[in-house]
């Protein structure tokens, strides 16, 4: 008897699922049919036709998020703080169907879209409460009856370039937080998350026109590559947030700062789990199998490296295999599913490319390797979680393969741990796993990992939106969501104060005509 989670979906079943589930959010379906077809990785097959815009809509919508921008930056910041709120009353009425529009279009598991909706709704919260938090500074002035102070001040229009691997979350961190700034927002999704796209900002369109916002606060431009690069040229774009490869990000980078706008980029990660002699290999275990095989591997913080002890290496590595070995795999929509599909076939051909790359090398595969499911669904590509093991950090090692292949490697002592962890040119997340509370002192210190996030005793994955997020190196070094991420979305003043009825000069000057 085949197994719920091996029972895969007609295409039919699913594009009636998608456009009723749209619907639903407010999207009118017909209003956006076109001729581009997209495909679910569920099963492969085409879930629906839609149409695209193309460039030459870019520069419409920068004029038209420009006049949204001169009415709302107007308006004070705990009343754009009230758009923000309803927003997210309505994505937690939404919650399912945002959740099933993102397990139909990227194939997550359930738990994980629902995860992902959940991020966007606690990016509210934290938006709301930064309305009444947008505080500048004063300082001591040198001169007599002066007074220095900072201020900050709307941008602009923000431009958001999303990838598929989170659909909908990286736009409202985006989006929550520069509407509370007063900036407008013109979103450009990825072309494999259309409906999703189109629901959050059906949501935020309705949440709008309840407050009274202006019009075209919002905007979404579904299309192709081209409208990412209009909108990274485009003179009108005060900041461009941008989520993607590394290949991207040096796409979109110059771009922007040959016009000396703003960009924030969040590119690629290779992130890793350094496993002391020390570590509790149960809860490390457990850690590495979320972060290393969640979201079939397809998150940017997917840990894609362990680096352990000479001690332990042998135990965790058999621990991981015999824990791969259990992970149920198959329909992400089926309640018991861990594992769901690869976004498509290049993903999975790169997957086993690498693996090859590594055996090359030396490496030994431990667990997984291969397709599943290939007779259910011929044209969806469900891989086996896979471990390889290496003695050494070869080539492959060190580029990011955006699929669910973690490499183990050994080290004798922890300053060696570090320079591994370091020796990669992505900086975005990592761990360590240890009971040695110097070891994890240095490895958050200055001298320990040159990452953007660094944990102890948790994995590289699952970060909360109360922290900034982000990364170094070829990451890009940018941060969204919480801490001070705001200040990204808005400009600064220094403004100087004389209430003296004199004119002293800064620095004892004397400049007497």
């Amino acid at each position: 008897m085949t197994s719920p989670m091996h029972r895969i979906p007609s295409g039919s079943t699913l594009n009636r699922l998608a456009l009723d589930t749209a619907g639903r959010c407010g999207v009118d379906v017909e209003a956006v049919a076109g001729q581009e077809v997209t495909t679910s990785p569920v099963n492969g097959e085409r879930l629906l036709e839609i149409g695209w815009v193309d460039g030459s809509t870019v520069d419409d919508a920068v004029v038209r998020g420009q006049a949204a921008f001169l009415k709302w930056r107007a308006v004070p910041a705990p009343a754009r703080g009230a758009l923000v709120k309803r927003l997210g009353e309505l994505l937690a009425q939404h919650k399912d169907d945002l959740a099933t529009l993102i397990s139909l279009e990227v194939g997550k598991i359930t738990s994980e879209a629902g995860g992902e909706v959940q991020e966007m709704i606690d990016i509210c919260d934290f938006a709301v409460g930064l309305s009444r938090q947008l505080y500048g500074r004063t300082m001591t002035s040198e001169r007599p009856d002066h007074r220095l102070m900072e201020t900050w001040h709307p941008l602009g229009v923000v431009g958001v370039i999303s990838a598929f691997n989170f659909p909908a979350a990286v736009w409202s961190w985006n989006t929550a937080i520069a509407l509370v700034c007063g900036d407008p927002v013109i979103w450009k999704p990825s072309e494999l998350a259309p409906l999703t796209a189109l629901a959050s900002n059906a949501l935020l369109s309705r949440a709008a026109a309840e407050c009274g916002a202006p019009a075209d606060l919002n905007q979404v431009l579904v299309g192709p590559a081209e409208l990412g690069q209009k909108l990274a040229a485009h003179s009108g774009i005060a900041l461009l947030s941008a989520t993607g490869s590394t290949r991207m990000g040096r796409a979109v980078g110059p771009r922007v700062a040959d016009r000396f706008g703003r960009s924030l980029l969040e590119l690629g990660g290779n992130n890793a789990a350094v496993v002391s002699g020390t570590a509790d290999l149960d809860l490390t275990t457990r850690g590495v199998v979320f972060s290393a095989a969640g979201t079939a591997g397809q998150r940017c913080t997917t840990m894609r490296r362990v680096i352990a002890h000479a001690s332990v290496v042998d135990e965790l590595t058999d621990r991981l295999a015999a824990a791969y070995a259990r992970l149920p795999l198959g329909n992400p929509m089926v309640d018991g599913t861990l594992v769901g599909p690869l976004i498509n076939r290049a993903a999975y051909e790169a997957m086993e490319a690498a693996m090859e790359q590594a055996t090359a090398k030396g490496g030994k595969i431990v667990a997984g390797g291969g397709r599943e499911l290939e007779e259910a669904a011929s044209n969806a590509f469900y891989a086996r979680p896979s471990i390889v093991r290496l003695d050494e950090q070869t080539p492959v090692v060190q580029r990011e393969t955006f699929a669910p292949l973690l490499y183990v490697l050994p080290y004798d002592d922890f300053d060696e741990a570090i320079a591994l962890n370091n020796a990669v040119p992505q900086g975005l997340s990592s761990s360590v796993f240890t009971s040695d509370q110097a070891e994890a002192e240095r490895f958050v210190s200055a001298e320990g990992s040159d990452c953007g996030i660094v944990n102890v005793n948790i994995g590289t994955s699952g970060a909360e939106i109360g922290g900034a997020f982000g990364g170094e190196k070829e990451t890009g070094g940018g941060r969204e969501s919480g801490s001070d991420a705001w200040r990204s979305y808005m400009r600064r003043a220094t403004n100087t104060i004389n209430y003296s009825g004199q004119l002293p000069l800064a620095q004892g000057v004397d400049f007497t005509v």
